[in-house]
């Protein structure tokens, strides 16, 4: 689903709760449903419907319908409801939270002119603002903003947080610049290299190194292209409700079966521990994936002659399979960005043995998705432990199996 259709059914969402609201602020109420609200004091905290200031003290506080009051306190969004003075009236915790109020006025200077505007002549406005996420730092919050005139000279302000949304836009836009950067390189060297071989068709010897070379651009574009699609079915898993109950042990033999060639091919040594008996909810394939990459990435950076170690514990409802390495180690700096598309801790050794940049980032998402993490214990110098905690699935029996 694209961001313009989820900020249409979150714009239809508001509009419906708007009109609801309008209908409630001009019907006619009886003494009974009828409360004063005051503006809020400076500083002050949500102590009522929508985060609205308490009842006044009968000085001239404007009246609102407490039916109107509690349908704007359902909303989700940033809720304002200004009186003829521009005045807050009604502010929820979203509206204060998200930068939209100064004390007891609007803050931003368009979105005043666009509710004096609205009360004049009684016509919907709409904008987007980036406000700041607060006073340090460059984090910004974006809302689609529409204002609507009630009775009375009331204005009410309704809000959408975009800020996921476009934050989501921006992950998707910086990936495919990304993959189009990541394969340039092995295409453009499988096109280099054809025409190396063209021309060095009456030389045997050159013919069979480059196409050497060839074969090595051309495993490395599939590994990549592999990758990025066991990355969009990470991200597209759900976590698991009615799947497959899945063996963990079986898991980790077919992910390190699947690393034999390459742990032979460096002289590493890959250690299982014994079996847990652990099983687990999701999709066997994405775990393997994931459990594989794990390995595969320790063999990476591990020097011939080391071990990678796999076990698997069960643990208070978890279950527990780490990958342990003797490699090169990871920086605490580093550590924070490993789990990032592309990011590589040892560029030249990444490339040099075929890496992608995108294997711990399809862990990490598969992770989420079956309702898990991954953690990572690292020093350099002697190694690291990537640790996958997935949930347990219940015993036949509806219990738990873990001891």
């Amino acid at each position: 689903m694209d961001t313009a259709a989820v900020v249409a059914g979150l714009l239809g969402a508001a509009v419906g709760a708007l009109v609801a609201a309008i209908l409630l602020l001009r019907r006619p109420s009886r003494p009974a449903t009828r409360r004063a609200v005051a503006p809020p004091a400076a500083g002050a905290g949500p102590s009522g419907p929508a985060g609205s200031s308490g009842p006044g003290d009968g000085d001239g506080a404007p009246e609102l319908p407490g039916a109107a009051l509690e349908v704007l306190a359902a909303l989700d969004g940033p809720v304002v409801v200004l009186d003829g003075a521009d005045e807050v009236v009604v502010a929820s915790p979203a509206a204060r939270s998200s930068g939209l109020l100064r004390e007891r006025r609007l803050a931003p200077a368009e979105l005043v002119e666009a509710a004096r505007a609205t009360r004049r002549d009684r016509q919907g406005r709409r904008l987007e603002l980036q406000l700041p996420r607060g006073p340090l730092g460059r984090g910004r919050v974006v809302l689609a903003v529409r204002t609507a005139a009630l009775d009375g000279g009331h204005v009410l302000v309704l809000g959408t947080d975009l800020t996921e949304a476009r934050r989501l836009d921006e992950v998707r836009r910086d990936f495919v610049v990304n993959t189009s950067h990541e394969l340039k390189t092995p295409v453009g060297a499988v096109a280099l290299l054809a025409e190396a071989i063209g021309d060095a068709a009456e030389d045997p010897e050159a013919v069979r190194r480059f196409a050497g070379r060839l074969r090595s651009e051309s495993q490395r574009l599939t590994s990549l292209v592999q990758d990025v699609v066991d990355l969009s079915r990470a991200q597209g898993a759900a976590v698991p409700g009615a799947q497959a109950i899945v063996d963990v042990d079986a898991v980790v033999e077919e992910a390190v079966d699947r690393c034999r060639t390459t742990a032979e091919d460096r002289g590493t040594a890959v250690e299982v521990g014994p079996p847990s008996g652990a099983r687990v909810r999701g999709d066997a394939e994405l775990l393997t994936t994931a459990v594989r990459n794990l390995v595969d990435n320790a063999l990476r950076y591990s020097e011939a002659g080391t071990r990678v170690g796999v076990g698997v514990r069960r643990a208070g409802g978890a279950v527990e399979v780490a990958v342990t390495d003797q490699g090169i180690g990871i920086s605490p700096q580093e550590q924070e960005r490993v789990f990032e598309r592309f990011y590589r801790v040892d560029p030249a050794r990444s490339r040099a043995t075929g890496g992608t940049g995108l294997g711990l980032s399809i862990v990490k998402h598969v992770a989420a998705g079956h309702g898990g993490d991954v953690a990572l214990w690292s020093q350099v110098g002697e190694g690291s432990t990537f640790t996958l905690r997935l949930p347990e699935a219940p015993a036949p029996d509806g219990r738990s199996t873990h001891p």
